[in-house]
């Protein structure tokens, strides 16, 4: 019954890898979308959002199965539950994608970011792109190391998006409310991506050390 158990639930951890390799490519694509004005691209990331979607409901159909069928305790509950709540970060992860698409699908067919904030938004998308493909890696490795390494990048996307908030802030700003709020919300949408991935590596460093992290 043990072997069955823990079979199960490392399919349920590379379900959710896959999971995070999807919502990477989603915001690599949909950040190439945006900055390239591409709407036929833009609307493929928001299509794919429906896959995302509906393989995080199979795999969570699949976790509380486990619940019901295994009834289990102590650090292997902590297990199942830690992959009910990866599960709605990833989705979340995938929404923030097709937000970001839709921004660009909307502005189309002028660019929505400025090109004296482009570098700003690109290495937003890279650091989310990086973050996703750690994100799957910490869950299939367990490793808690690798896993704090994610807590490290997401502060250098924090300081990109206090730097792009600044730069919209500043009196030189010469491109609008209507674009000052695109950026402003995309900027978030990257930030708030990169912090669902680290709630993801901050549970594998709980089970794996006891110790907490941030949520």
């Amino acid at each position: 019954m043990r072997n069955v158990f823990h079979a199960q639930l490392d399919a349920l951890s590379g379900g959710i890898a896959d999971l995070c390799d999807r919502t990477g490519s989603a915001m690599n694509d949909a950040t190439c979308a945006l900055l390239q004005a591409d709407v036929h691209a833009a609307e493929e990331v928001i299509e794919w959002h429906h896959d995302i979607t509906y393989l995080s409901g199979l795999l969570e159909g699949d976790a509380l199965t486990i619940l019901a069928r295994q009834a289990p305790v102590a650090g292997d509950l902590r297990a199942v539950v830690s992959a009910l709540k990866d599960l709605a970060d990833v989705r979340r992860m995938g929404a923030l994608a097709t937000h970001i698409a839709r921004i660009g699908r909307l502005r189309h067919p002028a660019k929505a970011v400025p090109d004296e904030v482009e570098g700003y938004v690109a290495e937003m998308g890279r650091i989310a792109v990086q973050i996703a493909g750690d994100a799957k890696s910490v869950v299939l490795s367990r490793d808690p190391e690798r896993a704090a390494q994610l807590g490290v990048d997401d502060e250098a996307m924090d300081e990109l998006h206090r730097q792009l908030f600044s730069r919209v802030l500043s009196p030189a700003w010469a491109h609008g409310t209507v674009t000052a709020v695109d950026v402003t919300l995309l900027s978030r949408y990257f930030e708030r991506f990169a912090d669902h991935a680290v709630d993801i590596a901050n549970r594998v460093i709980y089970q794996a050390t006891g110790a907490r992290q941030r949520e």
